[in-house]
């Protein structure tokens, strides 16, 4: 599924049009984006949790010359860690469609 397709299933969903089911992606990926940059985690309960997490520099061989050793510079990358509800459903559920997770019981 691509973006086009998540778009419009979720204005589906919602009962909305196409272009609102865009625009809901669109603010998603600026607010994700905007809270990795910032050294925050996006946590979904039940879904995943997103991270920015720095890979360390090393040593690496260049491609074009295999001899030729090169220094390859630490960089920040984007992390995706899958929640257990995401991972029950896709255990428990191959090839359908996962089930929302249940609400959880309201704290007295």
């Amino acid at each position: 599924m691509n973006k086009a397709e998540l778009a419009s299933k979720l204005g589906d969903k919602m009962g909305v049009s196409k272009k609102m089911g865009e625009d809901f992606v669109a603010a998603f990926e600026d607010i994700v984006t905007s809270a990795l940059m910032n050294g925050e985690e996006v946590t979904i309960a039940g879904f995943g949790t997103f991270s920015a997490k720095e890979r360390a520099g090393r040593m690496g061989v260049n491609p074009q010359k295999p001899t030729e050793k090169m220094k390859i510079p630490s960089v920040t990358v984007a992390k995706f860690k899958a929640g257990s509800a995401l991972k029950k459903a896709l255990k428990g559920k191959e090839g359908s469609a996962p089930a929302a997770a249940p609400a959880s019981a309201p704290v007295a």
